[in-house]
């Protein structure tokens, strides 16, 4: 049962809920640093969102005590957008798999963040399906044997970082669970960050993944320096594509661009939310009319 295990905060759901996670699994401490973070920024559950697709990382804003949205199988970003675009105020996070946000959502990813709406993208990444048992992800590697893919994966995966860095994301960073600390540091960074955040988690699934595990990922991947400059797009695409060992840390930051939110006629002049302006039908007009 969740609860009674963790430390508890004002995010910690009031009564025990039947968690449905394997023992060990990497969403376990994922779901305690998120509550962390929020805890430490001091917000309101009322003033935060979360939005999920389908899959076993997508089940964790269930064990979060605020406002959430479970919806259909990669279709968070849009979702999100929208909670965004109605209410500027709302702290708006994704928390999903690889296989929901990389595959099923890959294509609202790649439109997300051209279009830059100022949520936060937490993707659980255990390289594998663990809803389905085991079948191959956009981030499973070539050649991993599956209980679907008998002979080994022939296809290559997807970098998410590589592709969000050449699409001029405002932040994108990647975290291992296997350090808890440096994990809440980057996932606060990334909420304070304005625009979209990209935060990709190696987190291992004990069951179906028995490769990619706790200490896999421990061996074959490294912090970057804490003083290089995150700015330089370039250097952060040559890390990115790095093989013997994956870096871990913030690859890309900036604050060139826009947020969908700014950019929005509706609130250029007033920046209060559309439910608080009253039920007239001009403004709400207005709004459509911005986006033709």
């Amino acid at each position: 049962m969740i609860g009674s295990a963790h430390i508890k905060n004002n995010f910690t759901v009031p009564q025990s809920v039947e968690c449905q996670w394997c023992p060990g699994c990497g969403n376990f401490p994922i779901l305690q640093t998120i509550k962390n973070v929020l805890q430490e920024k001091n917000l309101a559950p009322q003033d935060v969102t979360f939005v999920s697709g389908v899959g076993q990382a997508a089940k964790l804003p269930q064990y979060i005590n605020c406002n959430y949205f479970n919806g259909l199988h990669g279709r968070a970003l849009p979702v999100a957008t929208g909670v965004k675009i109605a209410n500027p105020t709302q702290t708006v996070i994704v928390t999903s798999g690889d296989g929901d946000v990389y595959g099923e959502g890959g294509n609202h990813l790649i439109h997300a963040i051209r279009r830059n709406p100022d949520i936060t993208v937490i993707v659980h990444n255990n390289m594998i399906y663990g809803l389905t048992k085991g079948q191959a992800s956009p981030t499973t590697e070539e050649g991993t044997v599956t209980p679907t893919q008998p002979y080994g994966v022939i296809d290559m995966p997807i970098n998410p970082i590589a592709l969000a860095i050449s699409l001029d994301a405002p932040f994108v960073a990647r975290a291992s669970v296997g350090d808890p600390q440096k994990m809440q540091a980057i996932i606060a960074q990334a909420i304070d960050h304005k625009g979209f955040s990209l935060v990709d988690l190696f987190q291992p699934c004990v069951v179906f993944n028995k490769i990619n595990t706790y200490q896999w990922f421990k061996e074959h991947t490294y912090y970057m320096e804490d003083d290089r400059d995150v700015t330089d797009r370039v250097d952060a695409f040559r890390r990115a594509t790095e093989t013997d060992r994956l870096p871990l840390g913030v690859f890309y930051a900036h604050a060139k661009r826009k947020t969908f939110e700014e950019r929005v006629d509706f609130y250029k002049k007033d920046q209060r939310p559309m439910y608080l302006r009253g039920s007239n039908c001009v403004l709400r007009s207005a709004l459509v009319a911005s986006q033709k």
